[in-house]
């Protein structure tokens, strides 16, 4: 029996499962640790290669383990899964994930580091505050609605509902409902403050790095955008192409070729959603100024005269994200490109 030189760490909120195996692929190590003993554990490990799913808390795990001395990858889950050979138990998954770590073509996450992270909290947080907002929205217009109070789509739809609420002569309302509504307006003015001061913070983190402030010079690229690629794209090395980004982020049509036929499909929305949102909204950004002044981006315009706008905004946003590499990659400026 040898020496371990590969570990697959199923992790876990309160016991990890350990798999390791020597130079020759022999099974030298198969146990359970509590979280507590899991760093113990490591330290007392020689040097070796750790492989884990890139889920929660892996970010950190990962940290700790380097610190170590170890080398650790992190791997998506969806890549490890083939490598269950049958059934779904942490010492078959602890076995397939030390077994995909050590294959030359798996694909491997990028460890953020803790400012990283929570750069990326940011945008996760406005994501709750804006779903709440939305509730709470949603909410006060359909409780006004069953009194026969209704007013148009919007914010300035929402302004006269709320000053309804807050109007205590207006007898449409009754005094019940009027203090339940009221809870509702309150709520809402305090999520709209946290949003906007969310905002503020998202956009200092992007103008507080020197990548951020090339980024919102490209076209499409505001401050939210910017501090999204700086957090999440930690590693932009590990993409060997521009299009492979892309295709992270899923913004490349869905293949279903075979026998030399290509057949492609709507795109594969198998990336970051997050991202592939924020550059779709982007690109509609840049289209709808586009079509008030054709003479500047010649390429857009003849690209609209053949597709609907929103194909050409994911066309858009394809080309965007390669450029956004490019620019991480090279260190260089945005530069407007000359037209033919």
């Amino acid at each position: 029996m040898g020496q371990v030189v590969t570990i697959g760490l199923d992790l876990a909120k309160s016991v990890f499962q350990v798999h390791g195996v020597d130079a020759a692929g022999e099974v030298v190590l198969r146990r359970q640790i509590r979280r507590s003993q899991l760093l113990q554990f490591f330290s007392k490990q020689p040097v070796c290669l750790v492989g884990m799913e890139a889920c929660a808390s892996s970010h950190h795990w990962a940290r700790e383990l380097i610190a170590l001395g170890h080398e650790v990858k992190l791997m998506p889950a969806q890549y490890v899964k083939p490598y269950v050979k049958r059934g779904k138990n942490d010492a078959a998954d602890a076995e397939a994930i030390c077994e995909a770590v050590r294959r030359p073509t798996m694909r491997f996450v990028a460890i953020k580091t803790p400012e990283q992270q929570s750069a990326m909290m940011l945008h996760r947080v406005r994501l709750v505050l804006c779903r709440q907002r939305t509730q709470l929205s949603n909410a006060l217009r359909a409780h006004l609605a069953e009194f026969g109070i209704v007013a148009p789509v919007g914010r300035i739809g929402l302004d006269q509902l709320l000053a309804v609420v807050t109007d205590s002569d207006d007898d449409r309302l009754p005094v019940e409902a009027r203090i339940s509504l009221q809870m509702l307006a309150t709520q809402l003015d305090v999520v709209k403050a946290q949003i906007l001061e969310n905002d503020r913070r998202i956009m200092a983190d992007a103008r507080s790095t020197e990548l951020g402030r090339r980024l919102m010079a490209i076209p499409g690229v505001g401050p939210l955008l910017a501090s999204a690629l700086v957090a999440t794209v930690a590693d932009p090395s590990i993409f060997r192409s521009g299009r492979d980004l892309a295709a992270w982020i899923g913004l490349v049509p869905r293949q279903n070729s075979s026998g030399g036929k290509e057949r492609l499909g709507s795109i594969s929305k198998a990336g970051h959603r997050y991202l592939r949102q924020m550059l779709v909204v982007g690109a509609m950004a840049v289209i709808r100024y586009a079509e008030r002044s054709a003479t500047r981006r010649p390429w857009l315009a003849q690209l609209l005269a053949r597709r609907k706008a929103k194909v050409a905004a994911v066309a858009l946003a394809n080309k965007i994200a390669r450029t956004a590499w490019a620019m991480m990659m090279t260190g260089e400026r945005y530069r407007e490109p000359l037209a033919a």
